[in-house]
């Protein structure tokens, strides 16, 4: 007899056994199974969980396996599912064989919530587990996979009276039913910070980021502080369509095995954003660890990972981000082999032209202008790196005088620009439905001639902008993705010459840290 436990490890994670024999001997409880400190400390909350619950340990030798041996396992989770396994040999409850138990035991018997719920509840789901016994400030989480399968309990007590009712009835007793719903709602993804209604100005910069939301491509905008950069990239999330429910699936997964799902919004239904301070460590942007976990990159999948102060995050980590910008994934190697994980984000990078943020503003009163030498500027952008660059599709310059004046007319709001958005990305579901394509950015270069085939003048005029602008084969691929974005926005099948003309627009730039002097001329 044995309870299914759950240890998380990279996406998937690991099904644990966990078996319990009781033998003759000096009392007492060994563990076995490369068990870390907090699963061996495990063995001192257990008796007391009992004694606290009414019920006798075992004054015998208990000898509890974890297997498969060969994987360390970490963390409370395994609490709950020792002390049903050692209840179950002791005959004080009915066996739990066939089960998943997830739950970290109090002294007083109380169980505690524990992250990665969603995730185990899948994997126990994909290996026919029959019913899951997990905390009950979790249940919702578990719920939005198996709602007719799990018992939120609150105590071990609670955890042995599912076990009486299973015997009694015959089946699993799941406490949460079958009819409940937990609707995506409107919650607003972390990050959002308001609507692009209260962003006057910046028209050329409220087009790049619809374009963006709308084919999932890559961003860069760079000018001088003040200019509106941080203040319209975290709008970004209020225009982007919500996550279809096997993406939001997807998403919640990442968040639960980092602990960041919360009992009252238990499923991520809208494009995660996150944006990550420009300290922070390659594990933590990255993903990692002693114990693998979901990076920055991870959480924002299917979303947006923002970078702003581009240039100041370490360079390490700027380097890493190209893989995962073209595969979608992160492979995290290790002395006991490579574990992967979802990272299918889109990158929004923002910076300063310079060191001092002062390069293209004119000298005032009030300030001087920028008094940083060509090497230093040179050196400040060489951070970001050509490489990094060449995979981001949409380059705008913001220029300070661009906020200074707003729009005479009543700028959109999220809403309008969310259904173009939502009416472009239908049309590409639609189009890729059977090519595994998602979005315009992560058309395949192979399909890209298929998809995004240019006719007449539109191709002429392309050929042209792609010889002097000297265009890489990446960015010649970028620029008709985008096109087509352009195009899908607007409703046409074809791609247009003035689509393919501002693809190139938008592409142009960003280079040359001296674009926003021009930008401020234009």
């Amino acid at each position: 007899m044995h309870v299914v436990a759950y240890a998380p490890r990279g996406a998937e994670g690991l099904l644990v056994r966990v078996e319990a024999d009781i033998r003759r001997g000096i009392p007492g409880v060994d563990v076995t199974g490369l068990a870390d400190g907090a699963v061996r400390e495990a063995r001192e909350r257990v008796r007391a969980a009992f004694r606290n619950s009414g019920y006798a340990f075992p004054a015998d030798r208990v000898l509890v396996n974890l297997a498969p041996a060969g994987f360390r396992k970490e963390g409370a989770s395994l609490d709950l599912p020792i002390a049903l396994a050692v209840m179950t040999a002791a005959d004080l409850v009915p066996s739990a064989s066939g089960l998943m138990v997830l739950g970290e035991l109090e002294l007083s018997g109380r169980v505690r919530g524990v992250r990665g719920v969603l995730a185990a509840v899948a994997a126990g789901l994909k290996e026919g587990v029959e019913g899951f016994i997990v905390p009950a400030e979790n249940a919702a989480e578990a719920a939005i996979l198996a709602p007719d399968r799990t018992a939120g309990v609150g105590t071990l007590l609670e955890a042995a009276r599912v076990l009486e009712l299973r015997k009694v009835l015959g089946r699993f007793p799941p406490s949460i039913p079958s009819s409940i719903g937990f609707p995506a709602g409107d919650r607003a993804a972390p990050g959002w910070a308001g609507d692009f209604r209260e962003a006057r100005g910046l028209e050329r910069y409220k087009r790049v980021l619809v374009i963006a939301a709308a084919g999932g491509h890559n961003v860069l905008v760079f000018g001088p502080p003040g200019g509106g950069k941080t203040m319209l990239a975290r709008r970004l999330p209020s225009i982007m369509a919500p996550l279809l429910p096997g993406e939001a699936v997807e998403a919640t997964r990442l968040h639960s095995l980092a602990g960041l799902v919360g009992a009252d919004f238990p499923l991520v239904s809208r494009p995660p954003f996150r944006s990550p301070h420009h300290s922070a460590s390659a594990e933590g942007v990255l993903g990692g660890g002693r114990v693998v976990r979901p990076g920055e990159i991870s959480l924002a999948h299917l979303g947006v990972l923002f970078l702003d102060e581009a240039p100041e995050f370490r360079s390490n980590v700027l380097n890493a981000l190209r893989e995962p910008l073209e595969d979608g994934v992160i492979t995290i190697a290790r002395a006991d082999g490579s574990l992967s994980l979802p990272a299918d984000f889109q990158l929004v990078l923002a910076a300063n032209p310079c060191p001092c943020g002062r390069l293209g503003s004119r000298p005032s009163a009030n300030a001087s202008g920028c008094f940083c030498s060509a090497e230093e500027i040179s050196r400040y952008w060489r951070r970001l790196g050509a490489a990094l660059l060449d995979r981001v599709e949409l380059r705008v310059p913001v220029a300070r005088s661009s906020a200074a004046f707003p729009a005479r007319e009543q700028p959109e709001s999220s809403a309008e620009l969310a259904s173009r958005v939502l009416r472009a990305t239908l049309i590409q579901r639609e189009r890729y439905g059977g090519c595994g394509a998602r979005r315009n950015a992560r058309l395949p270069p192979a399909l890209v001639e298929r998809f995004c085939a240019l006719e007449g003048r539109a191709a002429s005029v392309f050929a042209v902008a792609v010889e002097r602008l000297s265009f890489s084969a990446r960015a010649v691929h970028a620029c008709l993705r985008v096109a087509r974005t352009i195009a899908d926005l607007e409703g046409s099948e074809r791609i247009m010459q003035e689509h393919v003309l501002e693809a190139v627009q938008h592409r142009r730039l960003g280079d040359d840290p001296f674009d926003i002097v021009a930008a401020e001329e234009e």
